[in-house]
């Protein structure tokens, strides 16, 4: 098997996912040991959970002014919502970009934009189906607020799920952040909210699919352009 077709199907695993792997394939090593058949399904569950905590590498768009997806998955919600409060950004409707990961997904987070961490906010909460609109509201929720270079600000709030059960957030407040750079994880089925600075158009639509660091869901410049 060559190189490129190698990379193809063997991704870098984050970190988090060690102990997991490690766990599923102790696991698996038991049940061969008991029934082969078992076994095999093991070995199956071993390769989902390595897949699940894979952390491939993305090419982040260069052009100024621009947002990426800060998560996999696709754009299941696209409308005017109020900011959690606990972010500080305002009590308007800001446009609000939802994209839900199954557990196909690969669920390392990423920066919509370079900026600064104004907050890292964690709220407890429910694991209502991430998928919900009322999941933004009720779930278990860490939200960061960030500062652009030019003083705006958005809000981006990774949401538990049905089956997710930890939110992890390795950035704090005060730290600058690029585009793309990794900020936090998921584990198991959730969705993450992105709040839009006032006047800003989204473009992406419900039901596309979204890459983490890579597809462009908003010009940041749109709204200077429409002023």
């Amino acid at each position: 098997m060559s190189v490129s077709m190698l990379s193809t199907f063997v991704k870098p695993m984050h970190p988090e996912g060690r102990r997991f792997v490690a766990i599923a394939a102790a696991i698996t090593a038991v049940l061969f040991f008991l029934w082969a058949p078992l076994g095999w399904i093991g070995l199956g569950l071993t390769i989902w959970v390595y897949y699940f905590f894979r952390d491939p590498v993305r090419v982040v768009p260069t052009r100024p002014g621009i947002m990426v997806s800060p998560a996999d998955g696709i754009v299941s919600l696209l409308e005017p919502a109020i900011p959690p409060a606990e972010l500080g950004l305002g009590e308007d409707p800001l446009l609000r970009i939802s994209v839900f990961m199954s557990v196909f997904n690969c669920h390392v987070n990423r920066l919509p934009a370079e900026g600064r961490i104004e907050k890292v906010v964690y709220t407890p909460g429910k694991f209502l189906n991430a998928s919900l609109d009322k999941a933004s509201a009720d779930n278990e929720r860490n939200g960061l607020a960030v500062v652009l270079p030019d003083g705006r600000r958005y809000g981006v709030v990774q949401i538990a799920g049905l089956v997710a059960r930890r939110i992890l957030c390795w950035s704090e407040a005060g730290q600058e952040l690029g585009r793309g750079d990794r900020f936090g994880l998921i584990r198991f089925g959730s969705r993450l909210d992105i709040y839009l600075p006032e006047g800003v158009t989204p473009l992406v639509r419900i039901g596309q699919t979204m890459v983490a660091g890579e597809t462009v869901i908003a010009d940041l410049a749109s709204a200077t352009k429409e002023d």
